[in-house]
């Protein structure tokens, strides 16, 4: 009877679920109850609403807003004093999550080598970016920064960054809205401009044109279905770390169901597409006679002590993420605030007219001169920064800058998204959008913030490499758009849309817009 019964649980996937859920909340509760850990020596001071519950912590308060993770955490960190509050749930996850830009240079620059991604950030995001450049530290990480940065680094590579963007422009991007003016049916900016970044990283990246911009590719979606799964990966990946029980996922993934069986169909798309790609550049022969080809992913593959089919994949998933991911993200907010701002376009137009001289490419002298649209950009990207929170770990205790302790094995986190909401760092009008203030008032040039002020592109050694490939790529776009087309956003203009809280800042639903040709064209 006994053997019966067992074997039916085991035959019944949702009663073994049931039976490994409960036996976790016992262990997890039995742990911080006896543990010598369940409470600071010295309680830190608590943003209002964040008082802790005896033994489960902060866990109320974060399973009633993690749907709104992002307001919910800019509310408590304008709230603090120190724009910073301690955090700790059951499961051993306790971490500090700051606002601070002095807490933010000392974690990313002056304390660097205290402040790894760790084994949690790896874990919950190895499946799906593996051991690339995110999601790894010391010599692995050391060794990618090294090779990508002497890419990105010769005025070659900027060079056919440039021409990539501007040719994907021209003879796709602009036929592509030439033809949504003049049939009248909106199509989703979101996903064109998603699908322009995803050609533009794979040709400047690894030397392959997947043509999803090309009329055949223009309904929603890439082949073979690979933009959904590769968005689906990215949420679901992050997703791990909103778990009430961390680690259940684990559970989830040994009887592959839920969200977890989800993920891996959605990883095994990705991969798919990333092993055809390392196929097609090993197989050219060219490519190894001569060491290396003229793409990023050929400096991988030529390095021969790293160059397994493993690794190149991660490096592959990793450059689409941060390629494809960022500029559309960035992109997308910048033409739904535009559909409100009317002043700041006709000046972006005005810029450009002083420029532009009926040309259809676009010179890196005439993007690096226009600063208001660069301003125009970037402060966009302060109220609504593509990768709006990073993770660290903490290993060795620590006092931040701003007095709060920190200990090891503590997770040190800071949200971009509420960085460029706090009035302390941006003054009174931080919920304003003002282009203005990134320029110098005495000759209107172009000013940068430091980058523990404005982390977008994150600060430290893990500077991103390719921000000035970034700034090349949103910039044409928004310009050979801008000056061509009007874009009727129809959705409302003076509600914020929804996100998707993934990896990256999406846009909940898209961005539908009408097109039409613009009036005064000065093309």
């Amino acid at each position: 009877m006994e053997n019966d019964l067992a074997a039916g649980i085991f035959l019944h996937p949702p009663l073994v679920l049931f039976f490994a859920f409960t036996a976790s909340i016992t262990v997890y509760l039995f742990f911080f109850f006896f543990g010598n850990q369940i409470f600071p020596k010295k309680k830190p001071p608590c943003s209002p609403g964040l008082q802790p519950y005896p033994i489960i912590g902060h866990l109320p308060q974060f399973l009633r807003h993690r749907h709104r993770f992002l307001a919910w955490t800019t509310e408590l960190l304008a709230a603090s004093p120190t724009n910073t509050f301690v955090i700790f749930r059951p499961g051993g996850i306790r971490g500090v999550i700051t606002a601070n830009p002095a807490n933010v240079e000392h974690t990313l620059k002056s304390h660097f080598d205290n402040y790894p991604k760790g084994d949690r950030f790896r874990s919950n995001l190895e499946d799906f970016l593996g051991r690339g450049i995110l999601n790894s530290d010391g010599s692995l990480w050391r060794l990618q920064r090294k090779i990508a940065g002497l890419e990105f680094s010769t005025r070659s590579f900027r060079s056919f960054v440039q021409l990539a963007i501007s040719r994907e422009i021209s003879t796709r991007l602009l036929p592509l809205l030439f033809r949504a003016a003049e049939s009248g049916d909106p199509i989703d900016l979101q996903d064109t401009l998603e699908r322009f970044a995803f050609d533009n990283i794979c040709k400047v990246a690894f030397d392959v044109d997947p043509s999803s911009l090309d009329p055949s590719f223009c309904a929603p979606g890439l082949a073979s279905g690979f933009s959904s799964a590769f968005h689906d990966a990215a949420e679901l990946s992050a997703g791990r770390f909103r778990y009430a029980v961390p680690g259940f996922w684990r559970v989830k993934k040994v009887f592959d169901v839920g969200s977890e069986r989800k993920l891996r169909e959605s990883i095994g798309t990705v991969n798919e597409f990333a092993m055809n790609i390392i196929r097609s550049r090993k197989e050219n022969v060219h490519l190894r006679s001569c060491g290396g080809g003229g793409d990023l992913l050929s400096r991988f593959i030529a390095d021969e002590e790293n160059n397994s089919d493993e690794f190149l994949r991660d490096i592959i998933i990793t450059f689409l993420l941060a390629g494809r991911e960022t500029t559309s993200s960035a992109l997308t907010w910048f033409f739904w605030i535009l559909s409100s701002r009317p002043d700041v376009e006709r000046r972006i137009l005005a810029e450009l007219a002083t420029f532009r001289f009926n040309s259809t490419a676009l010179e890196f002298d005439e993007l690096r001169n226009m600063h208001y649209l660069h301003a125009a950009v970037t402060e966009t990207m302060r109220l609504y920064p593509p990768v709006p929170f990073n993770s660290s770990i903490c290993c060795g205790d620590e006092v931040l800058p701003d007095g709060t302790e920190i200990k090891k094995g503590w997770f040190m986190a800071y949200n971009a998204y509420a960085m460029g909401r706090m009035k302390g760092i941006w003054g009174d009008d931080c919920m304003d959008y003002s282009p203005e203030r990134w320029l110098d008032s005495a000759g209107g040039e172009f000013r940068p913030e430091s980058p523990f002020k404005f982390p977008a592109f994150h600060g430290g050694p893990r500077l991103c490499l390719g921000k000035e490939m970034a700034y090349i790529q949103m910039k044409s776009i928004a310009a050979c758009v801008l000056e061509r087309f009007e874009l009727e956003v129809l959705v409302r203009k003076d509600t914020c849309p929804d996100h998707h809280l993934a990896i990256t800042l999406r846009m909940k639903g898209g961005l539908p817009v009408r097109v039409t040709l613009r009036k005064k064209n000065n093309c």
